[in-house]
């Protein structure tokens, strides 16, 4: 389910979806672009009824949108639901063409009009600040700012997959060289700091407790 349907009763939709898989059409479902209430709803309407339930959630996730951790990933480690990452270089963003002296560059996927996040979702000084910290890491790893910005990712909690976009045959070979290897816990440290956001509440405010939220990521 690419997005949440919220003129249909989700009954309707899980119970056509247990169909399909109990009819061996389909082996697994998942969704995508959900909020937290959408897929705990869904999966309390699996649980009630015995039906198939969601075992993945498609969503957005970078180093430069940290969102997915506040309310998405403790409840995917709670009800083991894995994630699938859209835009992990956000639109190219991470993939170390855009700097400070370029912020536009002529072949970025941003300046010809492909982008799925809006300017207005981040900061391009944020994103800059990512990027000097991606750099030394290269240097550190001899591996590329992107193969470093998807490494980081593959290391967080919940996620199961990453959703890979190349413009050139080049770009899709250097992004498959981001797995057999791990950043360090220091460098993941680094990029966690550099990367890190004030969430919005209630998150910030929970983010007090530490001793109670366990599985809280920020």
């Amino acid at each position: 389910m690419h997005g949440f349907d919220a003129n249909t009763p989700v009954e309707e939709i899980l119970r056509a979806l247990d169909d399909l898989v109990s009819s061996g059409k389909v082996c697994y479902i998942a969704c995508s672009n959900f909020s937290g209430w959408h897929l705990m709803k869904s999966l309390s309407v699996s649980e009630r009824y015995g039906w198939s339930r969601y075992i993945a959630h498609q969503v957005y996730y970078s180093l430069l949108n940290r969102d997915y951790e506040w309310e998405l990933m403790p409840l995917g480690i709670d009800q083991q639901v894995g994630a699938i990452i859209w835009s992990p270089l956000s639109a190219g963003r991470l993939g170390g063409k855009y700097r400070r002296e370029n912020p536009n560059p002529a072949d970025g996927r941003v300046t010809r009009g492909g982008s799925p996040i809006p300017d207005e979702a981040l900061s391009y000084d944020r994103l800059f600040n990512i990027i000097d910290v991606l750099d030394e890491i290269s240097q550190e790893t001899g591996k590329t700012v992107a193969q470093c910005a998807l490494n980081w990712l593959l290391q967080r909690p919940t996620v199961s997959s990453l959703i890979i976009g190349a413009h050139t045959e080049e770009q899709l070979k250097q992004n498959l060289e981001a797995v057999g290897w791990n950043l360090t816990p220091e460098q993941v440290k680094r990029l966690d700091e550099v990367s890190k956001t004030t969430p919005i509440y209630p998150y910030w405010h929970q983010a007090q407790f530490p001793e109670l939220n366990s599985q809280l990521c920020f």
